[in-house]
């Protein structure tokens, strides 16, 4: 059956500028890291972004690594956004990212100008596009010239297949030396992805300040800790779980009783809230952030993170119980 997006889907949703540019985006972000690989069925993949975007998430994350395997995700969602959503493209933001191995040889990773600008045409192939919204640097390169690479971001821009361009995993100092040269430059970094979460709050030390300073928006990701900030595993580790996957980026191993301690003092502030623990470790990474990202194997999942909109405000009480739970 073809698509047809809800009428109400920009209801529930908030919209945020992102820095100092013209672009809003949704207090809520899909990122297509899990869930949209080969491994995946496409018809679960495509309930997944539908429910999405019915619900107002306009901004869909990708980079040409995810998957499994690499790129095929952004071959999956291409085949979706052809198939639901060729009719609302002007609707959507879509984002991809290059910094990490893709192919072999010593051209297919990390920053140089001859990788970015191949890498962006492959993944502009792979998704049918003609742009990309946002291209992503995904992380710094220790011997690429940092003007080097911000000046193929720049390039990418100017032959428009891209709106706009961003950094991810940035530290606070490189951000900023990438922020300048791209000022001089004549394109300004939009916008900046770090791992931030309960768990995770490096980027409180300053990179946060110097975002704002240089007027950069700020999407973060794994802001559930891999789904340990859930109700998820407050009872054990279930048999369906990433943890008990095998997967490389949460192993039971991580889930400590020192961490699953904390997690269920987490579960009961957020009761007192009467939210989800989900819901509040959202909220709480959002007071600082232009938009969230989350993952999503369930639309139940999706549901609960725009569920969690219509309670962001912590007391000051609940922030010191917050911060005394994670010390």
């Amino acid at each position: 059956m073809q698509y047809l997006a809800a009428a109400h889907r920009y209801e529930a949703m908030q919209y945020r500028r992102c820095g100092r540019s013209g672009l809003k985006l949704p207090a809520i972000s899909l990122g297509l890291w899990h869930n949209f690989g080969d491994a995946t069925r496409v018809d679960n993949s495509r309930e997944l972004l539908r429910h999405a975007f019915d619900r107002g998430i306009t901004h869909f994350d990708l980079a040409n690594n995810y998957g499994p395997p690499p790129g095929s995700a952004e071959s999956n969602f291409g085949r979706i956004l052809r198939e639901d959503f060729s009719g609302y493209r002007d609707e959507l933001i879509i984002s991809s990212k290059a910094g990490y191995t893709m192919w072999d040889g010593p051209y297919g990773d990390w920053g140089s100008r001859k990788y970015l600008i191949a890498s962006l045409d492959q993944s502009l192939k792979r998704m049918g596009l003609d742009y990309v919204d946002i291209f992503y640097h995904h992380r710094p390169d220790p011997e690429t010239p940092l003007e080097e690479t911000m000046r193929a971001l720049d390039h990418v821009v100017r032959q428009g297949k891209a709106l706009y361009v961003g950094l991810s995993n940035y530290p606070a100092e490189r951000a900023a030396q990438a922020a300048d040269i791209l000022r001089e430059l004549g394109t300004p970094c939009l916008i900046h992805q770090p791992k931030y979460s309960l768990f995770e709050q490096k980027p409180e030390q300053g990179l946060l300040s110097v975002l704002e300073e240089k007027g950069v928006g700020c999407i973060a990701f794994s802001p559930l800790a891999g789904g340990v900030l859930t109700d998820r595993y407050l009872t054990g580790i279930p048999t369906d779980s990433r943890a008990a996957s095998g997967s490389q980026f949460l192993t039971s191993d991580t889930l400590t009783a020192e961490k699953m301690a904390t997690v269920r003092k987490l579960n009961a502030i957020a009761e007192q809230r009467g939210q989800k623990l989900s819901q509040m470790a959202l909220a709480w990474v959002l007071r600082n952030v232009t938009s969230v990202l989350i993952g999503a194997s369930k639309t139940a999942q999706i549901d609960d993170a725009v569920a969690m909109l219509a309670n962001t405000s912590f007391t000051d009480e609940e922030l010191s119980q917050i911060a005394d739970a994670v010390v």
